[in-house]
């Protein structure tokens, strides 16, 4: 029995361990207001409509991109636009893909959350205009003379578009750009420096057009277009043209920023007020406050004994939940917060099922300490259910729902895996370990309801 009893208490320590933890690394707090250094990393780290921000919807025009690439190019993006607000030193930037498969138009789009940024302008100033990189080959398809017809006027009868065809290589492939001065005429121009498979792409498509030209395209305009006279490996190109020093050091800048793989437009803007995100924090916190108080109630006066268990038992899961919260982390948005409350419910049901079964084992004569051995036997098989369940929605909505919907399913499957260790494990130990003998007033303790 003793055993069983210094399991309760290691458990009991241990749960207050985190709860302080909790506490002391959170700033704001009263009580917690100096903040230790080392755990200053470990606060909670608010989504969009509980900090306040800028939230922008940019659309990506994935029509040049082979059906196979879409996935990579727009990761790819994700990365640049990522790479180029950090330098901004945005606390705490979200930026994701949404897969054209998942929304109304079928359109690959790009959701940016900037926590703390409350100017639209300054937001979108802060990812600004990368530029567009590409590498176009002479169309294959054309004979010399439709290449070099021209109309009555002299100019070219072939738009850019019908002259030149798309390569893979692109902005994404590109490892860094430096700014160079021309030895013969001291122009500026800018070195390109490809990485292993851009390098590769390179050299592939150079030496398939030995004797052609190769045009380099920056935001749909032919920024340069040299003859190949060879095929060029090491992966490295140059842009020559009527740069001035200023505008080359500028564009070297942005193409090391990030050259975007695929063009993009800003769809929708929203910004969300800090006064907004507070309010929706107070209320979650007022809403959590009144459902645990009438759950304390509710089990003190229904299950007592067993009750003021599970309400240990429940503060100990409350407690790991907001250390995962701050471990992980998890960005807790609104809907994220409605996900851990459920959670919540879900931890007091597997209780109540336990309870009820040990109430049914004490009917039928047997003692307090064989009724809650048996009661946990009977009740794990509809706990076990009831979870599987649960944490399969979890899933289902975490892989296929929108961003909004994944804040919900990651706290609430993680809630509901933690809640199944606080019901067997934790309410399991207390309980034993408590070791009530056999007589009227434990069974009235133990037992719940109205006594006939």
């Amino acid at each position: 029995m003793w055993k069983k009893r210094l399991l309760a208490l290691i458990i009991l320590i241990l749960g207050f361990g985190v709860g302080y933890f909790v506490y002391k690394s959170e700033a704001g707090i009263a009580g917690a207001e100096n903040v230790p250094a080392q755990l200053q990393k470990f606060g909670f780290k608010l989504g969009l409509d509980l900090s306040g921000g800028v939230h922008l919807v940019y659309r990506a025009d994935t029509s040049g991109v082979q059906a196979g690439g879409v996935k990579d190019s727009m990761s790819a993006l994700r990365d640049v636009i990522e790479r180029r607000i950090n330098i901004f030193g945005v606390s705490e930037p979200v930026i994701q893909v949404e897969s054209g498969s998942f929304t109304n138009g079928g359109e690959e789009r790009l959701i940016v959350d900037l926590p703390g940024v409350t100017d639209v302008d300054k937001a979108i100033a802060m990812i600004g205009k990368t530029p567009l990189l590409d590498f176009r080959v002479e169309n294959p398809k054309l004979t010399d003379a439709q290449k070099s017809a021209v109309d009555a006027n002299g100019q070219p009868l072939l738009t850019l578009d019908q002259f030149y065809t798309p390569t893979e290589l692109s902005g994404r492939y590109l490892k860094r750009a430096t700014l160079q001065f021309d030895p013969t005429t001291s122009e500026p121009v800018i070195g390109l420096q490809f990485d292993d498979q851009g390098s590769k792409l390179f050299e592939t498509i150079t030496g398939a057009n030995v004797g052609k030209t190769v045009a380099i395209f920056l935001d749909g305009n032919v920024i340069s277009a040299p003859v190949v006279r060879e095929a060029i490996s090491g992966g490295q190109a140059q842009i020559s043209g009527s740069f001035t020093a200023v505008e080359a050091r500028e564009l070297v800048r942005n193409l090391n920023y990030g050259a975007l793989p695929v063009p993009i437009d800003l769809i929708s803007t929203q910004t969300i007020g800090a006064t907004l995100g507070n309010q929706a924090i107070q209320s979650g916190i007022y809403a959590g406050l009144i459902g645990l108080l009438a759950i304390a109630l509710f089990f003190v006066l229904w299950y007592r004994a067993s009750g003021v268990v599970a309400l240990v038992a429940l503060s100990l899961y409350i407690a790991i939940m907001l250390a995962l919260f701050k471990l992980i982390p998890v960005t807790l948005t609104a809907a994220g917060i409605a996900g851990f409350i459920i959670s919540i419910g879900v931890a007091v049901d597997a209780n109540v099922l336990i309870f009820e079964r040990i109430k049914e084992e004490l009917k039928t004569g047997k003692t307090v300490r064989d009724a809650i051995k048996a009661g946990f036997g009977h009740a794990w098989f509809s706990i076990r259910d009831s979870n599987t369940s649960s944490v399969l929605t979890a899933i289902i909505l975490f892989m296929f729902g929108t961003t909004l919907i994944k804040g919900f399913a990651l706290t609430l499957g993680l809630g509901v895996l933690v809640s199944l260790f606080s019901a067997i494990v934790v309410t399991r130990a207390f309980l034993f370990a408590l070791s009530p003998r056999d007589n009227k007033i434990t069974r009235f303790l133990f037992s719940s309801g109205i006594s006939k």
